[in-house]
């Protein structure tokens, strides 16, 4: 691999695109994808399927009693 990020070969890019992502870094500003129309267009595709995947899944916040039980349970425990 080379030192400089905007020299990585598309398979070194991917390789990393994991850990990346998982760190929360603007991956679209990478410079390996500004110069790369295959990994960019790659990126396009993997945004679309993690927007497509949350849609199917909304967020839902648990009632405030359900944190209450949890906290309630980890202090008996801890007793």
């Amino acid at each position: 691999m080379t030192g400089d990020p905007g020299k990585l070969s598309c398979a070194e890019f991917q390789a990393q695109l994991p850990e990346l992502i998982g760190s929360g870094e603007d991956v679209a500003s990478h410079p390996h994808v500004l110069g790369c129309d295959r990994c960019r267009a790659l990126l396009a595709e993997l945004e679309t399927i993690a927007e497509a995947a949350r849609q199917l899944f909304p967020s839902v916040e648990p009632p405030d009693e359900v944190w209450t039980q949890i906290e309630s349970a980890i202090q008996r425990e801890g007793k």
